[in-house]
């Protein structure tokens, strides 16, 4: 299990990873929103029921970890942990990395670097085969990023828009 808060090693001076909170909300939606991708999905200036919801889900789940780089008291980073036990691979834990972002004008300073190295470790530390990901496929400076690292770009992923979902109704089964 993790053991937070630690010092992120390779980031800014003095940053903190932590668990996110709900107090931090409103700084992680908008680092999600602050690209032209996330301009057109998310809604920084509005309504928060939406996050605070999938945050109560996020938090709730042991298979969920959301933490947050805070600098000082400002979070600076961000990245979610979602832990998948599967048959494939002889039973293999993977880890699915989603959600991360780094403020911009933190960008370039090793905090993405020094917050992925974390979660290769962690997925290592909780048993895990495999470290996944995926990224939009207009975002080639992720792309470059994440092979730095060396992740390689070694599967297709597709996926399905589900136009008249309702999230509220995720924990209710029908």
């Amino acid at each position: 299990m993790s053991r937070l808060p630690v010092p992120l090693s390779g980031g800014p001076a003095r940053a903190l990873l932590r668990r996110a909170t709900g107090e931090d909300l409103p700084a992680l939606v908008a680092m999600l929103a602050d690209d032209p991708l996330g301009r057109a999905r998310e809604s920084a200036e509005g309504d928060l029921a939406p996050y605070r919801r999938a945050f109560a889900l996020i938090d709730a789940d042991p298979a969920q970890l959301l933490v947050v780089a805070a600098a000082r008291a400002d979070v600076v980073a961000m990245l979610q942990l979602s832990f998948l036990p599967g048959l494939s691979r002889r039973g293999a834990v993977r880890v699915e990395v989603e959600g991360v972002r780094v403020r911009k004008d933190h960008r370039g300073s090793g905090t993405g670097t020094a917050l992925m190295r974390w979660a290769i470790g962690e997925a290592r530390d909780r048993g895990c085969s495999l470290v996944q990901l995926t990224t939009d496929a207009s975002r080639t400076d992720a792309h470059r990023f994440y092979a730095r690292l060396g992740f390689s770009a070694s599967h297709v992923g597709f996926k399905l828009a589900l136009e008249q979902a309702d999230p509220r109704r995720f924990a209710e089964p029908s």
